[in-house]
């Protein structure tokens, strides 16, 4: 770090410190200088398409976090391109570089050269110092934070009010203002300018709309996108700036391969003398996972991790997002105590947490233009959703289909499992791109056909290439 960054970071900090709290627009003057908006592109098969999110930089070296539904789960990282970061307020930007996703948090994490953007301030400047606890908002308490316009308005930052209106563990805690508060991921602050969380993407505010009686009564719901009124609280963002993924893949990533977690029923927890605390059902223990491994059997209920009862939530469901979050703050190889009931035996089981197979959005692809098809590999997670043993998990999945293709004409669909080609079962992606790329290249090459299996049917497709 040059003086000259040490410089501005200490003297944000003492503007931070020394404002007038009720001098709102001093605050705002500083506090905005820790929100960016982040440009990139989607490299689809058939188009490049823009996207924008707003970020809030966290820290001195220019890295920024942005809202988990900043990116589609389903594009790879390798199909994003050229980040740009603006400052608020401004049209001209510099290069961003993209790190990955967090596992835990869901945010994406993009980085930019603080000497090619001067005027940064990390968030952290304007949260609690020395070791004193972060501030939670009280009840009716009034917040303000931080909304940007779109490009064609040059990002023109803006100020919205609001007042607290319950704070509740979701599983993290929250706050729920009355109305919009921040823009999704972009900061909230008290009266005093320190910053209070960080606002979550699109909870907590929908608007319904009805059909008309004669053309049924099928609700509309539209969701918020560009305001949020809930925001994760301060003491529950600030720990995690630091997870910062080694690679653009998020790894390395714990796996227990407890699938379907359910919460206990009211009445059984009621019954079983768990009421006052929470409890999750594991529908079924994957095969060969850590879970198996270690004995974990369907339908045992979890009620402790390491040695830590489950936290009783409202509403009950909630626990299952707080055993994934245990699970996401761990690494492979960690050692977690796991206390199930099954039946009226209280069992303690230690599971070695495994490495989480390969993701979709890792998977090696190859799109056919001809064809109007990008198959992927079949992974671990595609066995689970189709119910497949992974001794019998071969072929290829269609990740797209392109509109009016010739495989969309054969009544292909995206998602669909592509067991056999012309009649030769592709064990392997390799051999699937090979017999793929060898009808693509074939010019004189009439029709071929696909055996795809969908929702446990299978149907042999005659693609016609003339």
């Amino acid at each position: 770090m040059n003086l000259r960054r040490h410089l501005c970071f200490f003297l944000a900090l003492a503007a931070a410190r020394h404002a007038d709290a009720s001098d709102i627009p001093a605050l705002w003057a500083e506090r905005v200088k820790s929100t960016v908006a982040v440009e990139f592109y989607v490299e689809t098969e058939t188009d490049r398409r823009p996207a924008l999110s707003f970020g809030t930089v966290i820290d001195s070296n220019g890295t920024i976090i942005l809202p988990s539904a900043a990116v589609d789960p389903r594009v790879s990282p390798d199909q994003l391109k050229d980040f740009k970061v603006h400052r608020a307020g401004e049209t001209s930007s510099v290069p961003g570089q993209y790190l990955g996703q967090d596992n835990l948090t869901g945010w994406h994490f993009v980085r930019v050269d603080p000497k090619q953007l001067t005027g940064l301030v990390p968030i952290t400047v304007f949260a609690a110092k020395d070791g004193a606890p972060s501030p939670a908002p009280a009840l009716a308490e009034e917040v303000w934070g931080i909304g940007l316009r779109n490009k064609d308005e040059d990002f023109t930052p803006y100020i919205m009010m609001s007042r607290i209106g319950l704070i509740q563990s979701l599983p993290q805690r929250s706050a729920i203002a009355l109305h919009e508060v921040a823009a999704p991921g972009l900061p909230v602050f008290n009266q005093e300018g320190m910053f209070l969380g960080l606002a979550t993407s699109s909870f907590g505010q929908s608007y319904m709309q009805f059909s008309r009686p004669d053309r049924g009564a099928t609700p509309v719901v539209l969701v918020n996108v560009e305001e949020s009124s809930v925001f994760p609280l301060a003491e529950e963002v600030l720990p995690y700036f630091g997870r910062i993924p080694k690679s653009v893949s998020g790894r390395p990533l714990a796996w227990l391969g407890a699938y379907g977690l359910e919460p206990i029923d009211p009445e059984v927890a009621q019954f079983m003398k768990l009421e006052s605390q929470g409890a999750v059902v594991i529908s079924e223990v994957l095969e060969g996972s850590p879970a198996e491994k270690a004995g974990l059997k369907d339908h045992d209920i979890i009620v402790a991790l390491d040695g830590q009862p489950l936290p009783r939530f409202k509403p009950g469901s909630v626990v299952v997002g707080y055993v994934d979050r245990e699970l996401a703050k761990r690494l492979p190889g960690d050692l977690l105590a796991v206390s199930v009931l099954r039946g009226t035996d209280r069992r303690e089981i230690k599971v070695v947490l495994g490495d989480e197979p390969k993701l979709i959005r890792e998977t090696s692809r190859k799109y056919f233009d001809r064809l109007g098809l990008t198959v992927r590999e079949f992974v671990y997670g595609d066995g689970v959703a189709l119910r497949v043993k992974s001794g019998e998990s071969t072929g290829v999945v269609a990740h797209f289909v392109k509109a009016n293709s010739p495989v969309a004409i054969a009544g292909l669909h995206a998602d669909d499992w592509i067991k056999e080609i012309d009649g030769v079962e592709v064990k392997t992606f390799d051999l699937a791109v090979q017999k793929l790329a060898a009808i693509e290249a074939d010019r004189d090459r009439g029709e071929f056909v696909i055996l795809a299996s969908r929702g446990g049917e299978t149907a042999v497709l005659r693609v016609k290439l003339k």
